[in-house]
């Protein structure tokens, strides 16, 4: 079994991929809006969570379920302002990119070559130190 084709390096080189793509396309290296997207993304999915539990009905409850549905078409208003502001951002060709997300992609793919480069490496030497033993 060769040592350049096992499950390892495959999983380490698909790795690197993964997270070469994923950082191009997280920068907006090739098209700008892909970066306002995985932003939008990021806030959606970090908006996204959330619970609900039913209770009894009481006068306070009924209070708190007002309050609470006008909250509910505060934050669509809300929703429909930022989407129309993500709109013109977009049009515009303004906008923030993520570079925290960006870095930290970056950071994971510089990591994932010093891996292949250091295995490969230490492949290299452990061979030549096993046919240096052989000759001898």
């Amino acid at each position: 079994m060769s040592t350049s084709n096992s499950n390892y390096h495959r999983i380490l080189r698909i790795s690197a991929l993964v997270c070469a793509i994923a950082l191009v396309f997280e920068s907006g290296l090739l098209v700008k809006s892909t970066a306002n997207l995985a932003q939008n993304t990021h806030l959606y999915v970090a908006n996204a969570v959330g619970m609900s539990v039913g209770v009894a009905p009481t006068e306070l409850n009924q209070y708190t379920a007002a309050l609470t549905q006008k909250e509910r078409e505060l934050n669509q208003r809300e929703a429909a302002l930022a989407e129309r502001e993500i709109e013109v951002t977009l049009s515009t060709g303004g906008g923030q990119s993520n570079d925290t997300a960006t870095y930290l992609l970056a950071s994971v793919l510089f990591i994932l070559l010093v891996l292949i480069l250091l295995n490969y490496t230490l492949d290299y030497l452990r061979i030549k130190e096993q046919s240096r033993r052989q000759t001898v």
